[in-house]
Parts: structure tokens; sequence; C-alpha cells
């Protein structure tokens, strides 16, 4: 009975092992199950997520195209409506002219005259060699042209013609029979950016937005850009132009609104070039670059032109996106940067010093401007930096004391040591010894190797070599000799020896001079200290 039972309870142990193995199997199977579902949720909630950034991205992106296209329709609209009244109003202000000029005709205006009277009577008359004349001569005196300007241009008939007259001679290219030294460029931006309100719109709602300029005179400043550009790239590109050459290029096709479409990576290649001048940001955008501003502003930060990116930033309106304070803070860090270059190595680490302590204090003095310029100083204190750069002037300063009295304590007579020859050779006294009959000077020869092969021939003086002296530049010896001198007497003349040895001084008829295996010796330079 007992084997019987333990026979029927074998069975049902076995079975229920097996279900808890197979238990055990499902749960291993559900957990498995619940971890990859875990997985999907997180990773098809990441992808809605970034559907439904990218969607409020491009919800938000077709907002400003609508309502920038909205604005510009808008703006369209109005200059079309204005249009005849505006053509009215530039009318009657050239009748107004014609007759003020004609009633009250300006006298010619003495040397001894204002600036604004001379610019005024210049611009009246149309005098446009006169006009650039006039304002390169006054260059010292730049504020005042630039305030007087803009009132003296609106006096002229023709302003778009005249400025362009008077910058032709050297803009696009410096057509001048004699080019003097100096650049005129800065003159060119000077009377482009002076011409713009005399150009502009009567209607005070457009203004500059749309320059009153006639048929003619746009289709000519078209021209000249197309000039200068092809003068750019025959030079080599826009990117090795001179600074106030590619910035009067753009103010020129600002002023006269001849932008062309296909020219925006251009403008924009010049912009990013010419970033740090101050007129660029304003540019670009009226070259209608501002949906690249981002791109350009990202670019700058890359390069490393995180003041320039602010500038860009403000005049754009993307400080949200570009804070200015984190990009100053992070200028003034790389300014403390000594770069390696090939450069820096080649220099001494007192002079790499100067350089270092020069890149600091100019971009104290830029962040401290840009600070004050934007009015930042409630977030960007400056006590901190103003201290540092005075710390920067005193070390200067005490460091030119310290070497001016250095320079003042040495001898200011000329240095008494002679520099050793580079191949170890001893370098000759300031003069040989003389002889009573004859006086012979030294020449210190650092030549070729003593291994090169000299010459076997007979000397190549004439005289004949007196009995028991050494061949001149003979390899049988290390000590050479100095060339004889012929004397002034028919007698045979004992030469002294020479002071010292010196090295051998081979291939001298060899044609090459000096080297007689065609190549110069390597010289060392030597270093004052």
């Amino acid at each position: 009975m007992a084997a019987a039972a333990a026979a029927q309870e074998a069975p049902g142990a076995a079975a229920i092992r097996d279900g808890f193995a197979e238990l055990e199997r499902q749960q291993e199977l559900l957990a498995t199950c619940t971890r990859l579902y875990q997985q999907l949720t997180d990773h098809f909630g990441s992808l809605d997520r970034a559907i439904d950034s990218r969607a409020d991205s491009l919800r938000a992106s077709r907002r400003l195209v609508h309502l920038r296209a909205s604005r510009r329709l808008d703006a369209l609209r109005r200059r079309e409506l204005s249009l005849d009244a505006s053509v009215s109003l530039a009318l009657s202000r050239l009748d107004s002219l014609a007759t003020k000029r004609h009633r009250d005709p300006s006298p010619s205006p003495s040397p001894s005259s204002s600036i604004p009277d001379r610019l005024a009577a210049l611009c009246a008359a149309m005098d446009s060699a006169g006009f650039l004349a006039f304002v390169v001569e006054r260059r010292k005196e730049v504020d005042d042209l630039r305030t007087s300007l803009p009132a003296a241009l609106k006096l002229c008939v023709d302003p778009a013609s005249f400025v362009m007259d008077a910058v032709s001679e050297v803009f696009p290219v410096d057509r001048r029979a004699a080019r003097s030294p100096a650049d005129l460029a800065w003159a060119c931006v000077l009377v482009l950016e002076a011409v713009v309100p005399a150009l502009a719109d009567p209607d005070p709602e457009i203004g500059p937005a749309r320059p009153m300029v006639p048929r003619a005179a746009r289709e000519r400043a078209r021209a000249m850009a197309a000039q200068w550009k092809e003068a750019a790239e025959r030079k080599g590109g826009v990117e090795g132009a001179k600074p106030p050459d590619a910035h009067a290029f753009l103010q020129h096709v600002a002023t006269f609104a001849v932008a062309e479409k296909e020219d925006r990576e251009l403008y924009r290649r010049i912009v990013l070039s010419f970033s740090w001048r101050r007129q660029m940001p304003r540019l670009a955008l009226t070259l209608g670059l501002e949906d690249e501003m981002e791109d350009i502003i990202e670019e700058l930060v890359t390069k490393g032109q995180q003041l320039d990116a602010v500038n860009f930033a403000y005049e754009a309106g993307l400080l949200e996106k570009f804070s200015p304070v984190p990009l100053l803070k992070s200028y003034l860090e790389d300014s403390k940067k000594i770069p390696c270059t090939s450069d820096n190595l080649s220099i001494s680490s007192g002079q790499s010093g100067v350089n270092a302590n020069k890149k600091e204090q100019s971009a104290l003095r830029a962040v401290i401007k840009c600070v004050e310029d934007h009015k930042l100083e409630a977030e960007f204190p400056l006590e901190d930096l103003r201290t540092r750069l005075e710390e920067l002037e005193k070390a200067k300063t005490e460091k030119k004391k310290a070497v001016s009295s250095c320079s003042s304590g040495g001898s200011s007579g000329p240095a008494s040591k002679r520099i050793r020859a580079s191949n170890g050779g001893t370098m000759p006294p300031a003069s040989a010894p003389s002889s009573p009959a004859a006086t012979t000077t030294t020449t210190a020869f650092i030549g070729s190797p003593s291994s090169h092969a000299s010459y076997g021939t007979g000397s190549p003086y004439s005289y004949d070599r007196p009995a028991g002296q050494t061949l001149y530049c003979s390899q049988s010896s290390l000590a050479m000799a100095y060339p004889p001198v012929v004397p002034n007497v028919g007698i045979a003349v004992s030469y002294p020896p020479p002071p010292m040895t010196y090295p051998v001084y081979a291939g001298y008829n060899s044609g090459l001079g000096a080297y007689g295996n065609s190549m110069a010796p390597p010289f060392h330079q030597a270093y004052y200290r």
C-alpha cells in the first residue's frame, strides 16, 4: 500500500514543479513584454514631443512669414497710393529750388567761409569735382562734415547723379592719373551715407525705404556696382578687398537701392568678412539679409567674434535668442588665451606676454564701450573691468620704466665684443699686425669645410711665391696664411706669420666665389642680448 501511494505521489510532485517552472517562464516573458512596452512608449513619446516641437516651430515660422508678407503688402499698397503725392512733392521741391536759384543766385564761397556755407554753395552749383576735393581737404573735420552734408546735398537738383559724379573718380575703381597714397574710400562712404536723406521719399511714412532715384541714375548705379564686383573678383575675391572699399560698395548698393537677389550670398560674405565695422549690421538689414541674421550671428560666435555678434543681435532684435552678457563674458575669456601659432612660438616668452596684455587691454576697452553704448551697466557692472584695465596699464608703465632704466645704465658706446662665426672658427682681430715693409688688411673668411677640394694650379696673383711660404688655400696645413701683398720694392720681403689659425678657404678659383660646393655655408643669426 505504501509503495502504491508513493508511486501515485511522485507524478503529482513532478507536475507541480513543471507548473512552477512554467509560471516563472511566463513571469519572465511578462516582465520582458512590460519592459519593451515601456521602451516603445518612451520612444513614441519622444517622437510625439519632437513632432509637436517641430510643428510649433513651423507654425511660428508660418505666422512670421504671414506677418512679414502682410507688412510688405501693406507697404506696397501705401507706396502705390502715395506715389503720385510723392512725385508731386518732389517736383514742387525742384521748382522751389529752381525759383530760389533764379531769384537769388548763390555767390562763389570764399576760402574763409564755414563748412556748411561751402558745402551748400558747391551742391547748389552741382560742382561735383570741387565738392569731393573740399571733403578730402577737410578730412580732419569729419564730424562737422557728417553734420553738414545731409542738408547741403538736399540743395542739389539731382542728388543721385551729383554724388555718383563726385565719387566716380575713385569708385568703383581708382581712375586718378597720379594716385595719391591716401585712400579716398572713406570719403565715398561719408558722402554715400549723407545723401540718403536727400534721396528719401518726401512721404514721412515711407522716407528712406523708397529712395527717389531716377531710372537713368539707378541703371548707372547698378553698372558701377557690377564693375566693382568684377574688379574685386579679378583681385582674388571680395574677402581680400580693403575694408573701406568693401564698405563703400555695400553703402553704394544700399543708398541707390540696387541690391540683387542673386548677389545676396556676396553681400553675406562681405558682411561676415568686415563685421567689425560699425555700419555692417544696418547694411545687412538694408540689403535684404534679415532672414539670415540668425545664421550670421551664430557664425560670428563660432569664429570668436562675440562682440560683433552682440551688435548684430541688437540691430536685428534677436536679444532673446542671443543674450549679450554671456557673449561679452565669453569674449573676455577668449581674449586671455594666447593662441599657439608659429608666430608665438618664434618669439620670446616676454614678448608673448606683452602681446597678451595688449590683446586683453583692447578687449576690455571694446567691452566697456559696448556695454556703455547699449546701456547694459545694470546687467554687466564695469567696476571690475575698469580695475583690471588700470592694473594692466600700470604694469605696462612700470615695465617701460624698468626697460628705460636698464638701457640708460648700460654703456653708450658701441659693443666691443665680436660675434663668433657659426662654424666654430675663431674670429680674426680687428686689424692684422703690420710689418715695416708692408701693411696688410685682414679679411675673415668663413668658408666651406676643409674636405672640399682646393685648386692646385698656380697662384692667380702676379707675383712669385717666395720659398718656404705656404700655398694659399692648400690642404697640407690647417693654417691659412694671409695673401701676400706685392711690395713696392724689388727685393724679396718676408711676411709675418698669421696671428691665429683660420678655417680653410677652399674653391677660390671655382667660379662660385667663396663656396667650392656650389652652396653657401650655413650661417646662424647672432643675437645681441
